[in-house]
């Protein structure tokens, strides 16, 4: 074994790393309670603002990335230490031994937060981190040009440094190619799904589904596919990037899937363009077998027999003209799902809190970050009765 790939196997390989795993606010203990579901699971995880942390195998840090539909993005430690000059960063960053970590196409992007900090100019930062990586010389890895995010995030003068495994964030699944407007992102959808208890064994109605994201995450939810599936990341460029490992996770998660839900899921929508692009990426990924994507009003629309989930991103603001109109449109909406949808686990997107009525509000409420706001989600059972 050369003295490189010793080097790699002691220092990367065959330790125990540090990770982070970025989500939105509020879906941390969500992301927590995925890392401990894993296929091998990871014990310990500890939630904090803005995230979990847990400590691994670098096999971990693939696995989270495949599997986790809560992440943004799952980064792994590389040092901490305290500077309060620039002589004492840049002594730090040239102990980094940079070329274990990164492969020779690496195209570092450097990402900078300091709070508290004598050192709190960016710039001046990121060209000490450029000047370690160019020392370092790093000379591994099969040539291909990539982009590195490296985030720097300093507090109180104490600073981390991390890499991020993932390249692109975690949303992204690598099925969509179109989008409609303001559209959700799919980490939401799948956290908004999970506190619902939707698991993929009771039917899922989608009855303003846009661009389908929750109707394709329902489908891979159901269909027991990991969220990571279509897509790369950035680790599989790392010197250190054990492929062997990866092909036995995905042959793992492969062994895993089923071919189609075992209830149905239902998109629908006015947009006749938006439907017919969803089916389109449905069928592209094999997923168009568990989802029935048709296009009618929500209004015109017929419950099916057996009670299910119902999700509903109802539009508003600029895609109405006006508040008045999407306040119109909500009202009615509620009154909708109110008679004819007793029994139903509902996830509803609210424009707004002020919009809510009595039944409703009984419903248990969760925040989401949306398009730039911070918006209500109501998420529970409504009550049963007769129906129209």
């Amino acid at each position: 074994m050369a003295p490189f790939e010793k080097r790699l196997k002691r220092r990367i390989i065959g330790r125990e790393q540090r990770f982070f795993v970025a989500t939105a606010p509020g879906f941390e203990t969500l992301c927590a309670g995925e890392l401990k579901a894993l296929p091998q699971p990871i014990g310990e995880p500890a939630v904090v603002p803005g995230g979990v942390q847990f400590r691994g195998r670098l096999h971990d840090a693939y696995q989270a990335n495949l599997h986790l539909r809560t992440a943004n993005r799952v980064l792994m430690r590389l040092v901490d230490f305290k500077a309060t000059n620039f002589t004492a960063l840049e002594k730090h960053l040239a102990a980094v031994d940079w070329e274990l970590f990164l492969g020779v196409g690496a195209k570092p992007r450097i990402h900078v937060t300091t709070r508290h900090c004598r050192l709190y100019h960016k710039a001046a930062i990121i060209a000490r981190v450029l000047t370690a990586i160019e020392a370092c010389a790093c000379k591994h890895g099969n040539g291909e040009s990539y982009a590195q995010h490296i985030f720097v995030r300093g507090v109180d003068d104490r600073f981390s440094i991390s890499l991020d495994s993932s390249g692109s964030l975690l949303y992204r699944r690598g099925i969509k190619t179109h989008g409609g407007p303001a559209p959700l992102r799919e980490t939401t959808a799948a956290a908004l799904l999970l506190a619902a208890g939707y698991t993929g064994d009771m039917p899922l109605l989608d009855p303003m589904c846009g661009s389908g994201t929750f109707a394709i995450e329902a489908a891979l939810l159901a269909q027991k596919i990991p969220p990571g599936w279509f897509r790369d990341f950035t680790f599989t460029r790392w010197p250190a990037f054990q492929a062997g490992r990866w092909r036995h996770l995905r042959r793992e998660a492969a062994a895993g899937r089923t071919a189609n839900s075992a209830a149905p899921i239902w998109a629908s929508d006015t947009d006749f363009t938006g439907c017919r692009s969803l089916h389109r990426q449905l069928q592209a990924h094999d997923l168009n077998r568990s989802v029935l994507v048709c296009v009618q009003d929500f209004f015109n629309l017929k419950p099916p027999p057996e009670p299910g989930v119902i999700v509903l991103n109802p539009p508003y603001g600029h895609r109405l003209g006006n508040a008045t109109q999407a306040r119109n449109l909500f009202m009615a909406l509620s009154k909708r799902l109110q008679l004819g949808f007793n029994g139903w686990q509902v996830v509803l997107v609210v424009p707004n809190p002020r919009w809510v009525d009595r039944a409703l509000a009984r419903l248990k409420t969760h925040w989401i970050n949306h398009g730039g706001l911070r918006l209500p989600v109501l998420i529970g059972r409504l009550a049963t009765g007769s129906s129209t």
